[in-house]
């Protein structure tokens, strides 16, 4: 059971997300939250504390009544729930909530401890709050997003539970959970924060993970296929560059064909008297896709991490506004909630998650194309040339979904407008960049399905199933249990999303 202690990583968002374990809460925590309540409600008696005594934004000269003050948090959660388009998925809501629940752990906000137990009750049952795509601009951090979180935790919005969608006053009754207490600043402590672009962007680094694994079991595969020479892979060429990824990426390719009866070493073919030839039939050295993967899968190695660090750095920070500090008895105003560190992040692992899909639509289009690879039929046909068509229809789903991604891979960061009456003259666009983020992955892991298709196609052209790695097997394995070998052509939509739905749902045996 992970306990909420102020330091969650990435395996605590797996086991809350993924493995749907229950949070426990200890007392030390539960008791931090409350002092920093009880300083916050005390130190700005006769203060001018921004959000607890004054309006919010470009209106923050106001100042509120005392009997005003808490019906301001209920007008601020109320007034900011405007999201619009899609509803953001189960999970991703979930990480959101989980991330939020960890920066307010933390005793520099000063919410009532209320508002720690009811979102841990809701994340152990399984009740998810509606939240939309459309609203955030990540500068006082995910105001929109958060503010349907808040409207929530008051009793009001709706929820999903049980695979419904349902009003939250009916499931709150339902599983007797009284809403939270507003008493101080609850809803400001909510929605300033960067919670909704961290959890969306922990579980995009999850998927990315496994989408690598994916990429390197493919890029291995094929280097059986075509019997490529495995030098390019080797310790000692790897070694002579600096960077950890590109060397990861070469020991897990090593790993993956270890047991291997198809991949050649150059000295036994070429590094031998070849006097009396003029012309080599097989080519020297393989294409780019093929022998440069360490160096293109090497950078998204070296970059996933830091997009991790950075991530898990943001989950266990302070990001709202303002923070309480009850060991030095003083209140900070400034902008914690701002989100470019994870926009930046979010841009940068969309980029190298666009350069997964290239090099995967660039490996099946070497396998399709009979006169680069010079030993499979045209679209790895299997059928009669000229009457069937083999892969050749989804090439064009795969490119023009790697085309999509190209696209999407610029950058949100630096796509700024101001707002708010000019009082958030520069924002992060951390959200969005988050969620378009998200949807590049998915779009990758199509790409990697048809690739994974048409490799194991090869494999059954080939004849080589009793001959791959153990490994490659298993990927073989897994994919013929879904897609069987086919001659005659058949429709290739359902067997598509069944195999992207399988990788995207099953982590790949590490090599």
């Amino acid at each position: 059971m992970p306990e909420i202690k102020g330091s969650l990583g990435i395996q605590d968002f797996y086991d809350v997300i993924f493995d749907q374990k229950s949070i426990d809460l200890s007392k030390e925590l539960l008791d931090t939250v409350e002092e920093s309540h009880n300083f916050l409600k005390e130190f700005s008696k006769n203060k001018v504390i921004y959000g607890v005594n004054t309006g919010f934004g470009p209106m923050a000269q106001y100042k509120i009544k005392d009997s005003e003050t808490l019906q301001l948090q209920y007008n601020l959660i109320r007034s900011h729930a405007s999201g619009t388009a899609n509803p953001i998925e189960p999970k991703y809501v979930k990480a959101a909530m989980l991330a939020r629940l960890n920066t307010l752990s933390l005793g520099n906000s000063g919410v009532h401890v209320s508002v720690i137990k009811v979102m841990t009750e809701l994340l152990n049952k399984n009740i998810v709050p509606l939240i939309y795509e459309h609203g955030g601009v990540g500068a006082s951090g995910d105001l929109v997003q958060l503010a349907h979180l808040a409207l929530v935790l008051i009793g009001e919005g709706e929820v999903f539970y049980k695979g419904e969608r349902k009003p939250t006053k009916e499931v709150f009754e339902m599983e007797g959970i009284n809403p939270i207490k507003v008493a101080l600043r609850e809803g400001l402590g909510l929605m300033n924060g960067t919670s909704v672009m961290t959890g969306i962007g922990i579980v995009n680094a999850i998927y990315t993970v496994r989408l690598l694994e994916w990429a390197i079991s493919c890029s291995s595969a094929i280097n059986e296929i075509v019997q490529a020479y495995d030098d390019h892979l080797s310790e000692e060429l790897n070694l002579t560059k600096k960077h950890k990824g590109q060397r990861e990426i070469a020991r897990a390719m090593r790993s993956h064909l270890s047991d291997s009866s198809l991949t050649r070493k150059r000295e036994h073919h070429l590094y031998t008297s070849n006097s009396d030839v003029s012309v080599f039939e097989e080519k020297v050295q393989e294409y780019y896709s093929i022998r440069c993967v360490p160096q293109i899968l090497g950078p998204v190695w070296d970059t996933l991490n830091e997009v991790e660090r950075i991530l898990i750095e943001e989950v266990n920070s302070a990001n709202d506004n303002p923070i309480v500090d009850v060991e030095k008895k003083h209140v900070y105003h400034g902008g914690n909630f701002h989100g470019d560190y994870v926009s930046l992040e979010m841009d940068k692992l969309k980029i190298v998650v666009t350069k997964m899909s290239m090099l995967a639509e660039r490996q099946l289009n070497y396998l399709l194309n009979s006169k680069l690879n010079n030993i499979l039929p045209p679209f790895v046909n299997l059928g009669t040339l000229g009457l069937n068509f083999g892969m050749q229809g989804v090439q064009f789903t795969a490119t023009s979904t790697t085309a999509e991604n190209q696209m999407l891979s610029n950058p949100m960061y630096v796509h700024s407008i101001p707002n708010n009456n000019d009082n958030q003259d520069i924002v992060s666009m951390g959200t969005n960049a988050a969620l378009i983020t998200k949807k590049v992955i998915e779009n990758a892991y199509e790409v990697v399905a048809i690739e994974m298709i048409t490799i194991v196609q090869a494999i059954e052209h080939l004849g080589m199933a009793d001959k791959v790695s153990s490994k490659t097997k298993v990927m073989y394995d897994a994919v013929r249990n879904i897609v069987p070998p086919f001659k005659e052509d058949t429709i290739m939509y359902p067997y598509v999303n069944q195999v992207k739905n399988y990788i995207i749902n099953h982590q790949n045996i590490k090599s």
